[in-house]
This record gives structure tokens, C-alpha cells and sequence, in this order.
């Protein structure tokens, strides 16, 4: 349908040209006679060339694949193509009543001028037409296939958060479970109901924070002293944790991945109280620091006890899952003047 507007129009403007042309010399003519002229000698035969080369060219685009191609396909076109309209021009023109050699040589002569033109640029249009086409076939294919990596990528982020916290839940709840199990065997049947109860909110928060994507440390916060509420019915007054900066409005604003800060609470006692005899000496506290929250849990490191190496399940995923759930979070481990430190840094964005 394009190639036929295209022609028709090319049709009407050289109809309209000879016209005028026509007009100048004094030749009487007629508008509509010379426009079904023009469409009948040239636009027919062009269209039909224009749907020839391309259902050609997308059938077999290694045809025009390489210069050399492109050259051949013209000549074969020139050969093919140009004579076949100089013969059609020539039975609609009623020059094919040919009585000598000398007729002959007009007739050739006369075609030689017909056609060279309209015949290249049709090549070069369609040419040009079926390499913008290819190259937004490209484009799209391009942008699929960076689509479907995205989405990949999305996917197997997913599929690691969600592997991140099939092992931290049950890493959490073993650890609980090993908190009652100890009132259980200790015989005391009060404490140890107790726990279960603790046990039940804990297990409630876990339960939503499964299917959360954040919590506030506010929240995280109070999960944590439900938590350490539990390890006192094991630990008893051995259980000594200072909470510093806890009355900051701002726990309330600044989102964290849920389940960020028991693990570094469950490190500390595993470090400090696990090891020894003696009371537990931990301290968690929140501070600004710019436009940054810095939550910080210390406890002491002593070479005089037995270290409780655990299996690092805790601090590695809190990690992993700080630095892909929450983009500039960090958290940074290790021992200074004679404690160990875990220190999470929590971007405040538009809490600021």
C-alpha cells in the first residue's frame, strides 16, 4: 500500500510536469490522460518491482549481506528488470512494429533513456528500507535480550534473599528452641513456660518478617529486646547489655531488612557469655553519624577464654542482606582495644 501512495503520487507530479511542460510549447493535452500514462508506463511496473525486492530481501537477506552482493543484485536486476520494462513500454507505445534494422536501432535508442533513473533509486530506496528495518530488528532484539537479563538478574536476587533468610529463619529459631530446651533440662517448668511465651512473639514477628521486604529499627529494636528477654530466662543476671541512644525518634524513620540486628546480639553472647563463667558486658547503641544511622554492638574479646567459633551463619547473611536489600548499608566486623565490634551503617535518605 505504501509503494502504490509512493507511485501514484511520483505518477501525479511527473504527469503534472509533462503538463506544464506540454502547455509551454503549444502541445494540446490532457491532465487525466497523461497522469493514467504516467501510472499505467511507470508507477505499474515499478510496484511490481518494489513488492518483487521486498518479499526477496525478506526471505533471503544474505543477498544483500555484503557489497559484493548488493553489486550483483543490482546487475542481475539491470539485466532482468530494465528490459522487461523497455519491452512493456515499447507494446504499450506500439513500437514493436519493427520493419528494418533501422527501426530497431530507434527503438533501443529510445529505451536507453527510459527507466535508468526510476529503476536505481527504487533499488536504493528498497535497499535503504530493508537496512533500517534490519537494524530495528536489531535494536528490539537488543533491548529483549537486555530486558530478559534484567529481569534474570531480578530473579536471582530474588531467589538469593529468599535463600538468605530460609537460612537465617531456621538459624534463629534453632537457637531459640536451644534457649527452652535448656529451662526444660534445668527443671524449672515456670521459667521454662515463660520462654515458650517469648518463644510465641518472637516466632510471631519472624512469622511477618518472612514476607516483609523492611522493618524500622524501631521495630527491629523491640524484636531484639523481646529476644534477650528469652536469653534471661537462660542466662539469668549474667546477662548484662547496655542500650545506648534507643530514645531516638528517628528509629521509627530509617528502614533496615528485618531480622538485621538479633544475629549481631546472637554473635555477642555467643562470644561473650558462651565463654565464660562471669557476667556479660554488651552494649548496643544507635548514633547519627551525617546522613548515615550507625548501629553498633560491642562485647569483649579476651584471649584468656575458649573462643566459640559458631558457624558465621549469622553475620554473613546479615551482611549479604544488608548490601543487597538496602543499597549504601554496610556492615563492618572486627576487634578494637579489646572488643569486638559489628558496626551497621544504615543510609538515612529523606529521614534526614
Amino acid at each position: 500500500m505504501l509503494s502504490a501512495l509512493v507511485w501514484t503520487a511520483i505518477s501525479a507530479l511527473g504527469a503534472l510536469q509533462t503538463y506544464s511542460d506540454n502547455l509551454r510549447t503549444g502541445v494540446a493535452s490532457r491532465y487525466p490522460v497523461l497522469l493514467a500514462t504516467w501510472f499505467i508506463e511507470y508507477a505499474v511496473p515499478l510496484m511490481v518491482l518494489s513488492a518483487v525486492l521486498v518479499t526477496v530481501l525478506g526471505r533471503w537477506p544474505v543477498l544483500v549481506a555484503r557489497p559484493r552482493s548488493v553489486v550483483l543484485l543490482f546487475i542481475g536486476l539491470v539485466l532482468l528488470f530494465q528490459p522487461a520494462q523497455w519491452l512493456y513500454i515499447a507494446w504499450l507505445r506500439d513500437y514493436l512494429d519493427i520493419a528494418s534494422v533501422d527501426d530497431a536501432r530507434r527503438l533501443l535508442m529510445k529505451m536507453l533513456l527510459v527507466g535508468w533513473f526510476t529503476t536505481t533509486a527504487t533499488f536504493a530506496a528498497i535497499l535503504a528500507i530493508h537496512y533500517w528495518r534490519q537494524a530495528k530488528e536489531r535494536e528490539l532484539a537488543w533491548q529483549r535480550a537486555q530486558n530478559d537479563m534484567l529481569n534474570l538478574r531480578l530473579q536471582l536476587e530474588e531467589q538469593r534473599m529468599l535463600a538468605l533468610r530460609a537460612q537465617l529463619e531456621p538459624h534463629f529459631l534453632f537457637n531459640a528452641l536451644n534457649a527452652i530446651s535448656a529451662l526444660v533440662r534445668a527443671g524449672d517448668k515456670p521459667v521454662a513456660l515463660a520462654g515458650i511465651g517469648r518463644l510465641s512473639t518472637l516466632l510471631r514477628y519472624a512469622l511477618a518478617a518472612s514476607t516483609d521486604q523492611t522493618a524500622t529499627l524501631a521495630a527491629e529494636l523491640q524484636f531484639v529486646r523481646d529476644y534477650l528477654d528469652l536469653q534471661r530466662l537462660r542466662y539469668g543476671a549474667r546477662l548484662r547489655i547496655a542500650i545506648d541512644g534507643a530514645d531516638d525518634a528517628l528509629l521509627h524513620d530509617v528502614d533496615c531488612p528485618p531480622l538485621s540486628l538479633q544475629p549481631l546480639i546472637e554473635n555477642a553472647l555467643r562470644h561473650d557469655l558462651d565463654c565464660h563463667d562471669g557476667p556479660g558486658d554488651i552494649t548496643l547503641s544507635f548514633r547519627r553519624d551525617g546522613n548515615e544511622m550507625v548501629v553498633t554492638v560491642t562485647n569483649p574479646v579476651s584471649a584468656a577464654v575458649s573462643p566459640n567459633p559458631g558457624a558465621g551463619l549469622g553475620l554473613a547473611n546479615t551482611r549479604d542482606r544488608l548490601q543487597r536489600q538496602t543499597p549504601g548499608a554496610s556492615l563492618r566486623t572486627g576487634a578494637r582495644d579489646g572488643r569486638f565490634v559489628a558496626e551497621v551503617r544504615l543510609p538515612l535518605g529523606a529521614q534526614a
